[in-house]
């Protein structure tokens, strides 16, 4: 119970390091300073003001000085990662896979939040997340072979979709970010949970898109942000992926 409690209390701190991530990153802003401050006011905020979700909820979601209304995606964020930090301990135990693990599915939300908010992948992520993947392969699973194959793959996958996409419709269908995203996808677990992330977030981004059409919201021009679907669709492939391939894999014997 006591290792729980830890890392549910460091997935609150770690959640709201990303927060700043998520929100200087797209902006070209420096993730270490200045210190925390409010967006419009421009003060720092004091350190009873950064205790993840509990200040947020003291505050009732507003500035203290100016009474600009703090954005909900706080808390969820740092909810969601502590949960993903006990999720975690549960799955891979006390080992050394758990912070390779762990280390990716922070990633996962960052990119998750940027894509949704700004439609942009940074390369400050995902290119050095393709190598560190890669390297961290030659200690732990999926194995540098498969690592290999699935950061080539991934990358080389989408990369012909979008140019096959481009020279059908004349129109940008994914991103370089996109690309980018699946090969460090593929770097950490390898080129088979790869597959079934793409497999997970094609699905999950034509349910999707259909229902905008469907509602009216858009059109089959309209851009969706597929790197939040890829998010999603790695930690499923991270946690239930064997299981799946297993179950796919089940037709065929």
């Amino acid at each position: 119970m006591a290792q729980v409690i830890l890392l549910a209390a460091l997935g609150l701190i770690v959640g709201s390091f990303l927060n700043v991530c998520i929100y200087r990153l797209p902006r070209g802003q420096s993730v270490n300073w200045p210190g925390s401050r409010c967006t419009k006011c421009d003060r720092a905020l004091a350190w009873y003001e950064n205790v993840p979700v509990v200040s947020w909820m003291a505050l009732r979601g507003r500035c203290r000085t100016c009474g600009e209304r703090i954005s909900a995606i706080y808390p969820i964020v740092e909810t969601i990662t502590a949960a993903l930090f006990v999720a975690g301990y549960f799955i891979y135990g006390w080992t050394p896979l758990l912070a390779v693990r762990l280390a990716f599915a922070c990633a996962m939300v960052v990119l998750f939040a940027i894509d949704l908010e700004h439609h942009i992948l940074p390369n400050v992520i995902t290119v050095p997340g393709i190598v560190i993947g890669f390297v961290l392969s030659f200690f732990w699973p999926p194995g540098w072979q498969s690592s290999l194959i699935g950061l080539v793959a991934g990358g080389g996958v989408l990369f012909a979709i979008a140019e096959a996409w481009y020279r059908f419709r004349g129109i940008e269908g994914l991103g370089m970010g996109d690309v980018k995203m699946l090969s460090m996808i593929g770097a950490f677990l390898g080129w088979k949970l790869m597959l079934v992330t793409l497999v997970l977030s094609s699905f999950a981004g034509s349910v999707i898109g259909i229902g905008v059409i469907a509602l009216g919201r858009g059109g089959m021009k309209s851009a969706l942000p597929f790197g939040t679907f890829l998010a999603v669709g790695a930690l499923t492939a991270a946690v239930y992926g064997d299981v799946i391939v297993d179950w796919y894999v089940g037709f065929y014997r």
